[in-house]
């Protein structure tokens, strides 16, 4: 089934401009080292819903690779993309002031890892959790499936493609705004 909220992906290096609702965002990692961020997506929510992902790969600098597997993305892929410090220096701005839901709460720790590796502050962005969201709008998944990607993605008929970062933000994205259109406002982070 497709989505009912509007698509775009942008794999350009130029980030999408604005207004948002919100964003969510989305990491994948080389390996166990949170700071290993190997691609960031980027799912962002425009007024009237419609999404439009940004996605790029990262290079982390790293000989590691062990969710290869999990991901496809490898040292070849990487190359000659930008390292972590490019992107977010792209990306910090646009994301202030924004509520940023991430679906666990990987992927700010994934970010605080790679700042602290820069020696510098994780950017004062506001972060929620989809999972949050989930849980306020479907209790009910509780002990049958739970509310991870995988579950959701059954539940309420997703289409995307599990570990890319780009699809797994949208996904995020489309999460909250099911849970917007079944719940309200009050079960999302967002509006209040």
């Amino acid at each position: 089934m497709p989505s009912i909220f509007g698509r775009r992906t942008t794999e350009s290096t130029s980030f999408p401009s604005g207004p948002f609702r919100f964003v969510a965002l989305d990491v994948e990692t080389a390996n166990h080292d949170r700071a290993s961020i190997c691609q960031i997506g980027v799912a962002c929510v425009r007024p009237d819903n419609s999404i439009e992902t940004w996605t790029t790969y990262v290079d982390p600098c790293t000989s590691t690779w062990a969710f290869t597997g999990l991901h496809g993305i490898c040292q070849s892929t990487v190359s000659g993309a930008p390292r972590f410090a490019d992107v977010l220096s792209m990306i910090e701005a646009p994301l202030c002031g924004l509520t940023i839901y991430q679906h666990s709460g990987f992927d700010r720790s994934a970010f605080r890892a790679a700042c602290a590796m820069l020696q510098r502050n994780e950017p004062p962005w506001t972060w929620q959790n989809s999972v949050t969201v989930a849980r306020r709008a479907w209790p009910e998944l509780k002990g049958n499936g739970g509310h991870g990607l995988a579950s959701l993605k059954t539940h309420l008929r997703l289409s995307f493609d599990h570990h890319d970062a780009g699809e797994d933000a949208r996904a995020a994205a489309e999460v909250v705004l099911h849970a917007e259109r079944a719940k309200g406002l009050e079960v999302c982070f967002h509006g209040l």
